[in-house]
């Protein structure tokens, strides 16, 4: 289903036939984390054909263009899409399906990239704001940190932006609404590997070893009480065990078993207990078993929490876009995570979600047979366009 929107902008209707072009090459042609360079180039060559001042290289692939609005000096704000693809093998059959087998855009950056791309051209054409505003295309967005690498490599250092904007699509939203929330959007994203240490034996003999296997199950149960006994109720966490393996064989007991997985938290202070209580818990388990443990414990990306004012900014033009009957402005936060946190625990800001249709034909996010909807580009080109004048009025 689609929403009628109240004011499109009426060049993102004009040029909604090059926009799904631009979208299906980027969708044909996926490169994953740090390897965006066929995508990278593309970006910047379209930059470029708008007149903006263009920028390659910032987290090897990333894809800088500054445009200074015509009305005078102002705030300077940037607006950041991500282009990195997914290691998943495309099932759509669609005419411009992936190109590169094993490799996908399955969550929608193509989408992503096509809409700033989109409002790019069009602000471009008529940059009739005060100030300045950033168009940031960042790579390596899925597990690798591409908004890290750039935040450490001085993307606010060079790019001294007041505010930063992110923006996602959303299947399960009709097309034409939006959601958005001051507060947390995202969680954080924590990943462990433990590993059991015993001693191998012969299956029918297991009293002259020590069982890794049997201590990895005891393992897994004790790990989900650490929720359901130490974290609020009222508040968010999950501990997710997302691997394990061990042993070659029916009839020998292994040395070790590995067991790896997720943690997803909102609140930095609950994410430095489960990590204090998992250490604890592996050990002590490990140890009342007669075996050890190590514990791998890594923190990925923090959770994504919006600035309040840049929020309302942002509700301000999504409103002028879908209407405020369209947009939820209590959504529920998101367990998955996003590594534009990195970019908001810098510089205030705020990430919103922009509806994807259903999940009937286009399916879920990070699905095979995901393709994000072109009827929604319109849509975010819009709301770009909109947040630029809104934050950015003379």
């Amino acid at each position: 289903m689609t929403v009628n929107a109240p004011a499109l902008h009426p060049r993102a209707t004009e040029l909604v036939d090059e926009f799904t072009a631009w979208r299906h090459h980027l969708h044909a042609h996926p490169e994953t984390a740090f390897e965006e360079n066929l995508t990278s180039a593309f970006v910047a060559e379209k930059l470029k054909s708008f007149g903006l001042e263009v920028a390659t290289g910032m987290a090897k692939t990333g894809v800088i263009a500054t445009l200074k609005g015509n009305k005078g000096d102002g705030k300077r704000i940037g607006l950041r899409a991500d282009m990195d693809a997914l290691d998943i093998h495309e099932t759509t059959n669609l005419p411009y399906a992936s190109k590169y087998p094993g490799k996908m855009h399955a969550c929608g950056h193509d989408g992503h990239m096509t809409m700033l791309l989109g409002a790019a051209k069009i602000l471009a054409e008529n940059p009739d704001f005060a100030g300045t505003v950033d168009f940031i295309f960042q790579p390596a967005e899925e597990n690798e940190g591409g908004g890290r690498e750039m935040v450490n490599e001085g993307l606010f250092d060079q790019y001294p932006c007041d505010a930063v904007y992110g923006m996602h699509n959303w299947p399960g939203h009709d097309v034409g609404t939006m959601a958005m929330k001051p507060g947390p959007m995202m969680a954080s994203y924590d990943v462990f590997e433990i590993v059991v240490e015993g001693k191998g034996s012969h299956a029918a003999m297991p009293h002259l070893g020590r069982d890794p296997i049997t201590t990895a199950g005891q393992v897994l149960l004790a790990l989900q009480a650490i929720v359901s006994r130490n974290v609020n109720p009222q508040q968010s966490a999950v501990i997710s065990p997302t691997q394990i393996f061990g042993g070659d064989t029916w009839n020998v007991i292994p040395d070790t078993a590995t067991i790896r997985g997720t943690v997803r938290t909102f609140d930095p202070a609950i994410q430095d207990m489960i990590e204090e209580r998992l250490k604890t818990v592996v050990h002590s388990t490990a140890a009342a078993f007669d075996c050890k443990a190590k514990v791998s414990y890594q923190r990925r990306y923090p959770a994504t929490i919006n600035t309040e004012a840049e929020t309302g900014i942002a509700q301000a033009a999504a409103t002028k876009v879908v209407g405020a009957q369209n947009i939820d402005t209590d959504p529920e936060s998101s367990m998955a995570s996003e590594d534009f946190a990195f970019m908001l625990n810098e510089k205030p800001g705020s990430y919103v979600w922009l509806g994807n249709g259903p999940t009937d034909g286009n399916c879920m996010l990070h699905n095979a047979a995901y393709n994000f909807n072109d009827d929604a580009t319109p849509y975010g080109v819009t709301y770009w366009v909109a947040l630029v004048h809104e934050h950015l009025s003379a």
